[in-house]
């Protein structure tokens, strides 16, 4: 049970979040409870939906995005979003599971993509502060400053949403994976 209301529909949440739910389920076909318990505040889910959309109009691939949610939800500890990024890897950027396990202990097969989840895995426990040579790592491996700019709000956008998941606790409606399997 979560420790704050959960709208059970997204009528019953907030009027100026309604709108916003109905795009998520157009979007997705549904309104997974992480959107449901955000709506409580109009400005949250408006925001984090606002960084979500630009984010994904950006230069990393949908997989490199999906690699890096789960490393950061691994390190933090927030089995909804691993249990979402897991479903989401694997069945819409078609991640194998070998590839998710890389990707949770902050690895990746691909070389490129090892790069960048390296670094976010080391901006969340370092909490950013990395150094000229962590970031030179990943220049080296193929990434330019936009890209990497993206890699830092990636793992701002999903701390974020680890935190609300883990703070609130948000009940898991995906199939669940724990982070203290990995």
């Amino acid at each position: 049970m979560s420790r704050i209301d959960l709208p059970a529909t997204s009528e019953a949440a907030p009027a100026a979040s309604q709108p916003l739910l109905e795009g998520v389920r157009k979007s997705l076909g549904s309104v997974p409870n992480l959107f449901r318990i955000t709506a409580n505040s109009p400005a949250a889910l408006e925001g984090y939906l606002g960084l979500n959309g630009a984010l994904s109009k950006g230069r990393l691939s949908p997989q490199t995005r999906e690699r890096i949610a789960l490393a950061v939800a691994q390190i933090n500890g927030c089995d909804y979003c691993l249990s979402a990024h897991s479903y989401l890897g694997r069945n819409l950027a078609k991640l194998d599971e070998a590839e998710i396990a890389a990707n949770r202990n902050g690895r990746s097969s691909d070389p490129k993509a090892d790069a960048a989840v390296r670094f976010a895995a080391l901006l969340v426990r370092e909490r950013g502060q990395v150094s000229d040579a962590d970031v030179a790592v990943v220049k080296l491996a193929g990434y330019d400053e936009s890209e990497i700019v993206e890699i830092v709000a990636h793992v701002a956008l999903n701390t974020l949403t680890n935190y609300l998941n883990e703070a609130l606790d948000t009940p898991i409606d995906f199939p669940v994976v724990s982070a203290r399997a990995a």
